[in-house]
């Protein structure tokens, strides 16, 4: 996908349409209209793409606060694509997760889960983000609750899709571990002195 520069972006804003906007008072509107017309898409494109697809690569490759400040040069959030803005949210709340924000990041998260995702493998990627943030907390509750809704999505993306088998996989090992455990238990309160104890012959 194409890209260009956030800040040559804002270059050709500000330098498009006042530059532009000066061409036209000075020379005539024709002069200036090829100017003020680059600064307007690109004035459009900043307001319903932001910083979003940048960020995202940031933060494949773990910059953190890379990732946060360019996401902090999305100023208006609500103006985004629906998807765009449910990756902004997702992108915040995985930020405050990996900094210990643990309130924040529920509230990015919750914020991302009330837009309408385009398709199914969007959805399935919040809803992973959700699942991972219940399982760092040792909620398995809702780490299975997470992964019954995943199940439900078609999702088409070989590599999400694998994530969610493994994590399938490690929930099987995890309820398997479980259930090794608890029969152990039983098997050590079946030993001998933990039962009845026999009562003394009268004399």
């Amino acid at each position: 996908m194409f890209k260009i520069n956030i800040y040559l972006k804002f270059a050709a804003i500000v330098i498009g349409i006042l530059g532009g906007t000066a061409l036209s008072i000075a020379w005539g509107f024709w002069y200036g209209f090829p100017f003020i017309l680059i600064g307007v898409v690109a004035l459009v494109s900043y307001l319903l793409l932001g910083t979003v697809q940048t960020a995202a690569e940031l933060m494949q490759v773990e910059d953190i606060d890379g990732c946060d400040q360019r996401l902090n040069l999305t100023f208006f959030p609500r103006l985004l694509f629906s998807a765009n803005r449910a990756y902004y949210y997702m992108l915040k709340g995985t930020i405050a997760q990996q900094r210990g924000d643990k309130q924040s990041s529920d509230q990015y998260l919750k914020a991302a889960q009330g837009i309408k995702m385009p398709s199914d493998n969007e959805r399935a990627m919040l809803e992973m983000q959700l699942l991972s943030q219940a399982a760092a907390r040792n909620n398995m509750a809702q780490v299975k609750n997470h992964l019954r809704n995943l199940k439900k999505f078609n999702v088409t993306e070989e590599q999400l899709a694998e994530q969610i088998r493994q994590v399938e996989r490690d929930m099987k090992m995890f309820s398997q571990s479980r259930g090794h455990a608890m029969g152990a238990s039983k098997k050590q309160m079946r030993q001998p002195g933990g039962g009845k104890r026999r009562r003394p012959k009268m004399r």
